[in-house]
């Protein structure tokens, strides 16, 4: 972005299921980012196009889009994200998220805005309506159920703002919590991603390894993959909530709990 920035604006909107965006705004609000939301209301029609309208104006003031966790639609089997992918491919949405992109700004989704940006396309492609037959999913976790946990994860790739300043092989215990969290792609594209330093962060078990299987791998994600970044490192995308911790939680946690990814992209536009 070439405009002088002192305060970036993170936009985070509200859908029918998100319960995180308080925690995802705190956190990005001790930043030192400046928090705007909207609610995307759906009983009518005509919420649905005034609630359209008021994301593509919030989307054209920001330089931060968020999507917070919870639970889409109820989080149905196959269901979770897919009600926010649909707002995000309406057209004047998709035009204002690629201007977006397009000026510099940076793109999150944890868990829940996680699904919504793989079942989008916006990952790993970095656009919106890339999602072919082949592309990666979430599925249900190989337990069939709810997990709520505290997971190690390790640094794969620090090419985004959004890990600057980690290091790879770094490792963090980040709190989980989701009914279809297990990345499921081919091998082909997971060799491609990985080539192009696309993926952000990996389960690891106790001593560091890279771990397939539950425990340390809770959902069974091929490739013990948790998180990706776009190629160009815009948009980042991971199950793991980096934003529930803060000083004083998980005490009885050993490890680096504080993975500041929002620290990181307030600096990426102070900088810049």
């Amino acid at each position: 972005m070439s405009e002088n920035i002192k305060k970036p604006i993170a936009f985070l909107p509200v859908f029918t299921g998100t319960n995180c965006d308080y925690d995802t705004a705190k956190a990005f609000e001790k930043a030192g980012a400046e928090i705007t939301t909207s609610v995307f209301c759906n009983l009518t029609s005509g919420d649905i196009f005034s609630s359209i309208k008021e994301m593509c104006q919030k989307i054209r003031k920001c330089q931060i889009f968020a999507l917070s966790g919870g639970f889409s639609s109820g989080d149905e089997p196959d269901g979770s994200g897919k009600f926010i992918a649909n707002v995000l491919n309406n057209k004047d949405i998709t035009a204002e998220i690629h201007a977006l992109l397009d000026r510099g700004g940076l793109i999150l989704g944890i868990c829940n805005g996680f699904q919504a940006l793989i079942k989008s396309g916006l990952l790993p492609y970095g656009r919106l309506g890339m999602v072919i037959e082949n592309s990666p999913t979430l599925f249900r976790n190989d337990i069939n159920r709810h997990i709520s946990l505290i997971a190690s994860t390790r640094v794969s790739s620090v090419s985004s703002p959004w890990l600057a300043g980690f290091k790879i092989g770094e490792i963090h215990q980040v709190a989980m919590s989701h009914g279809e969290g297990k990345i499921v792609i081919s091998e082909k594209l997971a060799l491609e991603l990985f080539a192009k330093n696309q993926i952000a962060f990996q389960y690891v078990d106790l001593q560091g390894n890279i771990t397939q299987k539950p425990p340390y791998n809770p959902n069974g994600s091929m490739y013990a993959i948790e998180g990706m970044i776009s190629e160009n490192g815009q948009i980042l995308g991971k199950m793991g909530h980096s934003e529930r911790f803060e000083s004083g939680l998980f005490k009885n946690i050993y490890g680096n709990k504080n993975q500041n990814i929002f620290e990181n992209a307030v600096k990426y536009f102070l900088k810049n």
